[in-house]
């Protein structure tokens, strides 16, 4: 008897706290509850890891990046007010962290662009991923608050609404900046690769 209940125990604690919100699971985590903020991190750990592999193309710097900002997002939980969702303010801490790192590493020369040989259908293959590497390579040298916004939209298809709660600025604002990021981005490109967009 003392076994069964041993076993079910964890599993119906387990389930108890998965029923609960985000809302009320941060609200412990804030109080210091570790276990409300390991829940939180099992919930949304395949959201931050994919976000951090769009960011790093790499499956292992992606496991570190992900490790690196529910790290950060436990430090800053304090400062989370709750206007937006918990998985949005977790785009926006996993952004800030990989682009701070991809900054990082570009400082030091560690970020490369690959090259890639082959026959002429390979090549095509290959130039096409070199230009796509160059787009991301120039996404990261927008100012932050354009990156981070670029990279919600287009590789994570977050409507406009939710970009806003998460970066904590009007929808006008928003569109402002979408508007000069895109300006900015196409510039780089365009002195990156010439014959973009013709």
């Amino acid at each position: 008897m003392t076994t069964v209940a041993t076993r079910t125990w964890p599993k119906r604690l387990e389930t108890g706290l998965n029923e609960e919100s985000d809302r009320d699971l941060v609200k412990k985590a804030k109080g210091g509850d570790t276990d409300a903020f390991s829940v939180l991190v099992r919930r949304r750990q395949h959201l931050v890891y994919n976000l951090a592999y769009r960011y790093m193309r790499d499956s292992m710097l992606a496991e570190d990046m992900a490790q690196e900002a529910f790290l950060k997002g436990f430090r800053l939980l304090k400062g989370f007010r709750g206007e937006c969702s918990f998985s949005t303010w977790m785009y926006r801490v996993t952004s800030g962290v990989c682009l701070s790192e991809i900054a990082r590493r570009k400082k030091r020369g560690e970020v490369q662009l690959e090259t890639h040989h082959g026959g002429s259908y390979e090549d095509g293959k290959a130039e096409a991923r070199d230009s796509a590497e160059i787009i991301r390579s120039c996404v990261t040298r927008l100012p932050e608050r354009y990156a981070t916004i670029v990279t919600m939209y287009y590789l994570n298809e977050m409507p406009y609404k939710e970009i806003a709660a998460a970066m904590k600025i009007p929808l006008g604002t928003l569109k402002t900046w979408m508007f000069r990021a895109r300006k900015e981005l196409r510039l780089l490109v365009e002195s990156e690769l010439p014959d973009y967009g013709t």
